[in-house]
């Protein structure tokens, strides 16, 4: 009897490990499938954007092929606005989003986070002889960022604390729209990344605009995203990003997009965040 009974409880327990032994995770799915389905911005240059010929480039276009490399997989790059970046993980639709993604702890109970892999700062970008002289200049004039971004977040969230709200605020539903919407003077001056309005300062349609004040105390500290629940994934992601470093490929893709190395003070915060 006494037998039965151990027999019977080590066959529960085998029943028990069976689902995980035979759930393969996210890092077995990717190699197996031989496809690595990549989610990036491309309306938000140097980061992510089409070249000439219409195919993805940038940044974050750079690390999507280099973590298909690292992988042994193919590479699809799935064009993404910001508001789409969290929504592509949960429904499959994407592995993995390189997307310049906050690291901010509301979005950590959605999705599941890297190490940081870049930092930009918030500044406004508006035409010349507008009156911005300080970040609390935005309170007499029209605003407006990206639907979903965590400067719009960080500007609302300013604006309340001073005490000015919301009612000088437009939301745009991509970077080219709040761009365009800056363009065409429908706002004063809109929020965007240091890297992307250096960027646009370059281009013939902006050259009458100006970068203006940051958003005051704020470093983005961005990772990559992925399912919250692919701990296996997010520890081999963390990993590529660690490779990333030591094996120059950060510097690489800094020179390509940005002009110049990498500066050390990027570096030392990529490794004092890990």
């Amino acid at each position: 009897m006494k037998m039965l009974k151990n027999i019977a409880v080590i066959a529960i327990a085998l029943s028990l490990l069976v689902p995980v032994i035979s759930s393969a995770d996210q890092l077995d799915k990717v190699i197996k499938r031989g496809q690595l389905n990549c989610g990036v911005v491309l309306d938000f240059p140097p980061m992510g954007y089409f070249d000439r010929n219409n195919k993805p480039a940038g940044f974050d276009v750079d690390y999507c092929h280099d973590l298909g490399s690292a992988l042994g997989v193919k590479v699809n790059v799935l064009n993404l606005t910001w508001g789409e970046r969290i929504p592509s993980l949960i429904s499959g639709k994407t592995d993995v989003v390189i997307g310049s993604t906050s690291d901010t702890l509301e979005r950590a109970k959605s999705v599941g986070f890297t190490y940081p892999y870049f930092v930009f700062k918030f500044q406004t970008f508006s035409k010349k002889g507008v009156n911005i002289n300080t970040f609390d200049d935005l309170k007499h004039i029209k605003v407006g960022a990206a639907l979903g971004t965590t400067y719009e977040t960080e500007y609302l969230a300013y604006a309340k604390k001073k005490g000015w709200g919301k009612n000088n605020y437009t939301a745009f539903k991509s970077e080219n729209d709040a761009y365009l919407g800056l363009y065409q003077g429908k706002v004063d001056a809109i929020i965007s990344t240091n890297t992307n309005i250096a960027t646009k300062l370059q281009t013939k349609e902006f050259k009458d605009y100006v970068a203006g004040p940051f958003v005051p105390h704020y470093d983005d500290i961005v990772g990559i995203i992925t399912k919250r629940s692919e701990v296996s994934w997010i520890n081999y992601l963390n990993l590529f990003l660690v490779h990333q470093i030591r094996d120059g490929n950060l510097n690489k893709h800094h020179n390509t997009h940005f002009g110049t190395d990498a500066p050390a003070g990027l570096i030392q915060t990529l490794r004092d965040n890990k």
